[in-house]
């Protein structure tokens, strides 16, 4: 997929264009529904080979498949679990891989995990308050979740930051390491918005005095 990493536990809907994706997803919609999905590396390649795509990526269900009356395909998947593919197969009709499932690593009733379970939650508050276009109902959304894991992946879905870095914490294993850095995008998010804002207050301000 183009400019999108899939994260587990979270819904997103892709719209499926090449002839290798319909081909796989129609045959996935027959059976399992199951499908890997992988980032691209370069979202401008139409034709993308294995070397073009991220090696690891998110086992997705297909929850529903929308045909639109212009001939494209959207569908609606959910993220499962992580992957990291150990050999490549077949690019045609589609790609298929062996892969090797990825375990989530949380320490158990950890104290340095908790702490950053509540700075991450803090700082999306904030970001929820500094960005009027994010949609109220994603903070009754993020006060639901109690799962630190899943906590990780939503967030890591919903930052504002480029593919690349959503990558990275895709790949993480490591519970602590990926919160880490999850906050650490988070708070550069946080000092761009609080910028942006101080900005607008500045021109309002002289606009009142004109």
């Amino acid at each position: 997929v183009r400019n999108t990493v899939l994260l587990p536990g979270v819904v997103i809907p892709i719209t499926v264009g090449r002839q290798r994706s319909i081909k796989l997803v129609k045959k996935a919609q027959k059976g399992d529904k199951m499908i890997g999905v992988c980032a691209q590396v370069n979202p401008q390649n139409d034709d993308p080979a294995w070397e073009d795509i991220y090696h690891v990526g998110t086992l997705a269900k297909i929850i529903k498949m929308i045909v639109l009356p212009d001939g494209n395909t959207t569908i609606i998947i959910q993220g499962k679990k992580r992957f990291k593919i150990t050999e490549t197969l077949t690019e045609d009709p589609y790609f298929t891989a062996r892969v090797e499932y990825l375990d989530e690593n949380f320490p158990k009733n950890s104290r340095k995990i908790k702490a950053l379970e509540e700075s991450l939650k803090e700082s999306a508050a904030k970001i929820l308050h500094l960005n009027p276009e994010i949609p109220r109902e994603a903070q009754l959304a993020l006060d639901n979740i109690d799962n630190t894991a899943f906590l990780t992946h939503f967030l890591s879905s919903n930052i504002n930051a480029p593919v690349e870095a959503k990558q990275r914490l895709l790949e993480i294993n490591d519970g602590v390491e990926r919160a880490t850095l999850l906050l650490e995008f988070m708070m550069k998010d946080i000092q761009m918005l609080e910028i942006k804002s101080e900005i607008q207050k500045k021109v309002h301000t002289d606009i009142d005095q004109q």
